[in-house]
């Protein structure tokens, strides 16, 4: 029982990924057939990540009350029913009004499934795990892909693709009464998550020791990644006069780093600590950027974009993985929650704030500003280690 509890999480995580690109690949032909400004899709991007961003904050308080398998299935069935919502509008505000519930559900299921696992899972699943989410990223455009390339349109795209949510939540919903009781015995973590307690307040969460430490390092890391994710090609094609084509597949690169760099890192979890894993990936991400930035040859830049990628895979589920450990068990909750909200805030504002450097100073600071967020990271992580250390 206890692998298939396993199968069916490692398909929720590909469920979490699943819409998260869609929105990209469907917005050149959604803002022609609903004749608005191809700018307006900043707007459902921001409705849809103080949603996630207000869900996570509220994950602890719908975790203790609902526990963590039911609020993943209920999570999954809202952001189904809004890729629903999208698929039958006509009308911009309609796609404002269903990003509303898409955000709401993809905060709640993400925090609360990153703490069920940092709880009851040993390190290799949390790498493989968010291996699954990165493998959802890629099918949900490449199913968005394949219904407009068949003139079916976008929005049959978002129809397959709740179809395929609605799937996942129901065979989540089936899979209830086994989460209770089927953990991981590698993880000796104990299970608090599931007992009735009281949750903490935001004010009692910022004021725990190492909350705030853990929080930056999050916005951080998120920060860093979109960025680079929306903005490497960009710089690569724009500064480095490398060709457009070319700097898109090496942009694309850089996320197949990320998942392929979690799916050996899981091997890798299972003889280093967490700690070790986080620092190990920042000095990668270190090492890419010089790449960069290096005026050696195109081909060197390129390969340290991908090389950041690969650096890019430990942190996030390390620093998930962890904080039961280093917070405790009881307040673990908690603490994922605005490390989730922490993490979607770096990954909303900073890529806009580079934004107006790249146009009103220029795009050649790109690696300078990846630079700077990069040492924040580091130097937040050893406050952490070093004030509030793993007992």
């Amino acid at each position: 029982m206890f692998i298939l509890l396993v199968s069916i999480i490692y398909l929720a995580f590909i469920s979490l990924g699943l819409p998260d690109s869609v929105l990209g690949s469907a917005w050149p032909s959604m803002f022609v057939e609903m004749d608005v400004p191809v700018s307006y899709v900043g707007i459902v991007s921001i409705i849809i990540s103080v949603g996630t961003i207000f869900s996570s904050l509220m994950s602890d308080r719908i975790t203790s009350r609902l526990g963590s398998s039911k609020t993943t299935c209920i999570s999954i069935f809202l952001t189904a029913a809004a890729l629903m919502g999208f698929s039958v509008s006509t009308e911009f505000w309609m796609i404002c009004l269903f990003a509303i519930p898409y955000g709401l559900g993809a905060g709640s299921v993400d925090a609360a499934l990153n703490n069920y696992v940092a709880l009851h899972f040993a390190a290799k699943h949390m790498s493989w795990l968010h291996c699954m989410w990165g493998l959802g990223a890629s099918i949900g455009p490449y199913i968005m892909g394949m219904a407009l390339s068949a003139d079916k349109g976008w929005d049959k795209g978002y129809f397959y693709i709740s179809i395929i949510q609605f799937v996942i939540a129901f065979i989540v919903l089936m899979s209830l009464p086994i989460w209770k009781k089927n953990v991981d015995k590698e993880s000796s973590k104990t299970d608090v998550t599931e007992q009735k307690r009281t949750p903490l307040t935001l004010r009692q969460i910022f004021s725990i020791p190492g909350a705030k430490p853990v929080m930056i390092t999050f916005f951080c890391y998120c920060a860093l990644e979109v960025t680079a994710i929306l903005w490497a090609s960009t710089y690569l094609n724009i500064y480095r006069g490398i060709d457009a084509d070319l700097a898109a597949t090496f942009g694309s690169l850089f996320l197949v780093g990320i998942t392929v760099g979690r799916a050996i890192n899981g091997f890798i979890a299972m003889k280093l600590s967490d700690t070790t894993m986080i620092r190990i990936g920042q000095g990668i991400i270190l090492l890419g950027t010089v790449m960069v930035v290096l005026p050696i040859s195109n081909t060197v830049s390129l390969i340290g974009l991908v090389i950041m990628g690969i650096g890019c895979a430990p942190v996030y589920p390390s620093i998930i993985h962890s904080t039961p450990i280093r917070f405790g068990a009881d307040k673990s909750q908690a603490i994922i929650g605005v490390q989730m909200a922490s993490a979607y805030t770096g990954s909303c504002l900073m890529p806009p704030l580079f934004g107006l450097i790249a146009n009103h100073i220029g795009i050649g600071l790109f690696p300078v500003f990846m630079g700077v967020i990069l040492i924040l990271m580091i130097v937040m992580h050893e406050v952490l280690c070093y004030r509030y250390p793993i007992k």
